[in-house]
């Protein structure tokens, strides 16, 4: 494993930054967070389309790049710098979802219609508070006009601007077991679908779905490989996935904090000097990037392992614990080197605090994590 980036991947992680400046500023964060707002950043969502980026991962047939996920990291790297709306996440995730879960007509009706920015989606398949938690939250009903499924679902990102959703469910069986974890692509809306938003401290757009009977056609049904339900292996890995680009995204978020607060601490001045030559400022800029650099190492680590095509559990948890730490840290500490002004509302800091507790807390904080680490290792049954 080689964790130094190679000329290319230096300069495709330098054409995201650019993207991300022209088309993300700070400005377009505020404008989304709007209680009006629905969410979608649509000029930087044609860029991304136009770049390709939203077809990074996905080989050449649907459309994409035929990147890999360590590459797609890169890109969640510079998308957290920038606060990049969660939208854009949730659709990526989607097709990583189906690319892996997915008979080969989901990815032909759904994967290039994603590159192509012609697909909104998101992917509600695992526990929002424990991303290890597989239990579908669902139950599905099979009878003679296809499927029905009823259940509550929690923290489902842009359910309400979503074309399709990846939900699992599942079987109801006759039998005294548990039957089979199926997964469905549902559209929202429509008889027996209800969303109700949910305030959040940054202001994403998060919803509370109710389904009561939601039908569901045969063609919407991920039954897995061999037809017995979904391999939790397979589940397992694109659950990992999602916290590791998500520990990118968190990496990127806190070097953004750090450089908006180094650039201060240089051109503020105090008895007639930068406060960034007092070596007690130093010391702290210093701390906050060696956290930085085993955040950036940790979510590099689960992303090149987790490419490989197998879940990697305990890179993930260890990159979890280190990054959802090293951003809110990092940002607490970049508030108070901005003295009063850090506090300020009106400046931009705080937009990156608020991402940092928001994506500590999605998928599991660190205390969660490190029981994932506690069973992959065997201290805890």
């Amino acid at each position: 494993m080689k964790l130094v980036l190679t000329a290319e991947q230096r300069e495709l992680r330098a054409v995201f930054a650019e993207l991300f400046t022209q088309k993300c500023p700070a400005s377009l964060v505020r404008e989304l967070k709007r209680p009006e707002s629905d969410g979608f950043p649509a000029e930087l969502w044609t860029a991304l389309a136009a770049t390709g980026a939203l077809g990074l991962p996905f080989a050449h047939g649907y459309g994409g790049q035929g990147a890999g996920l360590f590459e797609l990291g890169l890109f969640f790297t510079e998308a957290g710098a920038a606060l990049c709306p969660s939208v854009v996440y949730s659709t990526l995730l989607y097709g990583l979802a189906v690319d892996r879960l997915g008979p080969p007509r989901h990815r032909d009706a759904y994967l290039p219609a994603l590159c192509a920015g012609e697909l909104v989606a998101t992917v509600a398949a695992w526990n929002p508070s424990d991303a290890a938690d597989l239990r579908p939250r669902l139950r599905a009903t099979h009878g003679s006009d296809g499927w029905r499924l009823s259940g509550g679902l929690d923290f489902v990102a842009n359910a309400e601007r979503a074309d399709v959703v990846l939900v699992t469910a599942e079987e109801e069986t006759s039998g005294t077991g548990p039957g089979r974890t199926l997964g469905f692509v549902v559209r929202p809306g429509g008889p027996g679908w209800s969303a109700e938003p949910l305030r959040t401290i940054a202001a994403d757009k998060q919803s509370r779905v109710r389904l009561t009977g939601y039908q569901v056609d045969d063609d919407a049904v991920l039954a897995g490989r061999d037809g017995r339900g979904l391999d939790p292996a397979d589940l397992g890995w694109v659950a990992e996935a999602a916290v590791a680009l998500q520990c990118a995204e968190m990496f990127g978020g806190a070097v953004a904090a750090l450089d908006r607060t180094v650039e201060y601490v240089m051109t503020r001045h105090q008895f007639d000097r930068p406060i960034g030559s007092f070596q007690a400022v130093q010391h702290h800029v210093a701390d906050i990037r060696i956290a930085l650099d085993g955040a950036r190492l940790a979510a590099y680590s689960a992303l090149w392992w987790l490419a490989q095509g197998a879940c990697a559990t305990r890179r993930v948890a260890v990159a979890k614990m280190q990054c959802s730490e090293a951003y809110k840290w990092a940002t607490l500490t970049c508030h108070q080197l901005q003295g009063g002004m850090g506090y300020v509302r009106e400046t931009d800091l705080h937009l990156w605090s608020e991402r940092a507790k928001v994506t500590e807390l999605q998928g599991g904080a660190a205390d969660v994590a490190a029981r994932w680490l506690e069973r992959e290792i065997g201290l805890v049954g």
